[in-house]
């Protein structure tokens, strides 16, 4: 395990309407702001999208399970934001729940709001620590830098 310590920024409260492309905005958000680094929690519905639930196999490098949902699912979620020079890396994993059906995974793509999103972004200073991708599993995986 590693670590690093930091301290809380500004805490943010973000709306996102129907329609709207939901780690596309963030992103537009985070550069918006400049924030470097930040955790976030959500809840409101999607209306289609795709998420990753987890790989094929456990295997490293993994192959993931992508499934395309629609037709609007009530969710809840939580995500960390990292940029670095390719601009805001956002991982965002969430639970999605329609009728008797649930799926949870790793929010990608063109995920789009149905109806509203709220969510509250956490501002994190003085971490030292960016997205990167690993060689051994090609996935953008969070690094810890030296104190």
């Amino acid at each position: 395990m590693q670590y690093t310590t930091g301290s809380l920024g500004r805490v943010f409260l973000l709306k996102f309407s129907d329609d709207d492309i939901l780690i596309d905005n963030l992103s537009g958000f985070v550069r918006k702001e400049r924030v470097k680094s930040a955790c976030m929690v959500f809840i409101g519905a999607l209306k289609k999208g795709d998420l990753v639930i987890g790989p094929k196999k456990p295997v490293i490098p993994p192959e993931a399970n992508q499934v395309k949902f629609k037709d609007g699912w009530e969710v809840m979620g939580i995500g960390t934001i990292f940029t670095n020079s390719k601009g805001p890396q956002i991982h965002i994993h969430a639970s999605m729940g329609k009728k008797q059906k649930v799926l949870t995974g790793c929010v990608r793509g063109k995920s789009k709001v149905f109806l509203v999103i709220e969510a509250i972004v956490f501002e994190l200073k003085g971490v030292k620590a960016g997205k990167e991708i690993d060689p051994k599993t090609g996935l953008n995986l969070l690094k810890i830098y030296s104190r």
